[in-house]
C-alpha cells in the first residue's frame, strides 16, 4: 500500500471512530450491596471525552427476568438513537429485584444503586449534564414500575420518567414475579406491599414538576392497573402523556414503544436546556 493510500486509510478510520457509537459493558462497585453490577452504556457518535460538551443521560431499566444487555439486544437500533438524539444511554442490570431497596435482603438495594452509585459514577466518569434537567429513566414491565417509583422518590435526580407495559400497582400479583424476596409475602406484610408501589407514591408528585410518559397495550395483563394510574394522575391533576394502542406484553410492542418514549426525553432535554439559556 503507497504511502499517500495508507494516510487515507487511516484518516477514514479516525472519521468512523469519531462518528461511530459506542457500546460498552461497565462493572460500577455498589458499597451498599458490597458488590460489582454490570451496566451497558451508550456514547452517542461525536462523543469526547475532552470536548466542552455535557450530554443528556436516559438510564433504561429492564423487565424481570432480564439483564443489562436486554435493551441492546431488543433495540437493536437504540446506539443509532442514542446518537440521533445526542443522548448517552445506560442499562443496568436490576437483576429481578423491582429497583427497590429491600428491607428482608441486603443483597437487593437497587434502589440506593440506581438513583445514588450508579448515577454518581456516570457522572464522574462521562460528560454529562449533572441536574435532573438531564436526567430521564424509564423502561419495561418491571422495569416500568421502576422507573416510575425512583423518578417519583428522586426528584432532585431525575426530571423525566416513563414506563412501557409497567407493573405500576403490584399488589394484584401477589405471587408473581419473585417479588416476595424483596418485600416478603403480600399476606405477611400488606403494608410493606402498600408502601412499595407505584399507585401509593403518586401523591409525592409536585404538580408541574416531573414529565411523564405511559404506555401499555390493551392486551397487556397490566392493562387494568395502567388505566386506574392513569385516571388517578388525571384525579390529582398531574400532566403526564399516556399512550394506549392494541398490543401485548412482549418483544414487538416494546420495540414501538420506544420510539416514543425515546422522542418524549429528547424533547424534554431540550425545553430544559432552551428554559436554561
Amino acid at each position: 500500500m503507497s504511502k499517500i493510500k495508507l494516510a487515507l486509510f487511516l484518516t477514514l478510520c479516525l472519521v468512523l471512530n469519531i462518528n461511530a457509537q459506542t457500546v460498552e459493558t461497565i462493572s460500577v462497585p455498589s458499597p451498599k450491596m458490597g458488590s460489582e453490577v454490570k451496566n451497558v452504556i451508550i456514547l452517542p457518535a461525536g462523543y469526547d471525552r475532552n470536548a466542552n460538551k455535557n450530554y443528556p443521560v436516559l438510564y433504561l431499566l429492564h423487565g424481570y427476568s432480564g439483564n443489562h444487555s436486554s435493551w441492546v439486544e431488543l433495540k437493536k437500533e437504540l446506539p443509532e438513537e442514542a446518537s440521533r438524539l445526542g443522548m448517552i444511554i445506560v442499562c443496568p442490570d436490576g437483576k429481578n429485584a423491582w429497583y427497590w431497596d429491600s428491607p428482608i435482603n441486603p443483597k437487593m438495594q437497587y434502589e440506593t444503586y440506581v438513583s445514588k452509585e450508579l448515577v454518581g459514577y456516570i457522572d464522574k466518569n462521562y460528560k454529562t449534564i449533572q441536574s435532573p434537567n438531564g436526567r430521564a429513566i424509564a423502561g419495561l414491565s418491571m422495569g416500568g414500575h421502576g422507573a416510575l417509583w425512583l423518578a417519583i422518590n428522586h426528584p432532585d435526580v431525575f426530571g423525566a420518567c416513563g414506563s412501557m407495559s409497567g407493573g405500576v400497582d403490584i399488589r394484584p400479583f401477589p405471587n408473581n414475579w419473585e417479588m416476595k424476596k424483596s418485600i416478603g409475602s403480600y399476606k405477611d406484610n400488606p403494608k410493606v406491599w402498600d408502601d412499595h408501589t407505584v399507585m401509593t407514591q403518586i401523591s409525592k408528585i409536585e404538580p408541574n414538576t416531573l414529565s411523564i410518559i405511559i404506555d401499555c397495550g390493551t392486551e397487556d395483563f397490566f392493562f387494568g392497573v395502567n388505566e386506574k394510574l392513569h385516571q388517578e394522575l388525571r384525579y390529582r391533576n398531574i400532566k403526564h402523556d399516556y399512550i394506549v394502542r392494541p398490543g401485548a406484553h412482549n418483544g414487538p410492542y416494546w420495540q414501538n414503544a420506544i420510539d416514543y418514549q425515546l422522542l418524549f426525553f429528547w424533547k424534554f432535554f431540550n425545553r430544559k436546556e432552551e428554559k436554561k439559556k
